[in-house]
């Protein structure tokens, strides 16, 4: 696997364990009423989402058009 395919899957789990870190003990009305947390957690999930789409990118170009 190329390096870079490499760094993207660390930044993916990487941001997916922040998330599950940052959210544990919380409810819904924690996110509903706490505007960093629910900002932490969307950045978070944008991180996820690039890496993931870059990965899927560098790994199998033709995917995207499917």
């Amino acid at each position: 696997m190329p390096k870079d395919d490499w760094v993207c899957l660390r930044h993916m789990l990487d941001s997916a364990k922040e998330a599950v870190e940052l959210t544990q003990g919380k409810s819904r009305h924690d996110l509903d009423t706490n505007r960093v947390l629910s900002l932490a957690l969307v950045r978070l999930l944008e991180i996820l989402g690039e890496a993931a789409n870059h990965w899927q990118l560098t790994t199998n170009p033709c995917s995207i058009a499917d």
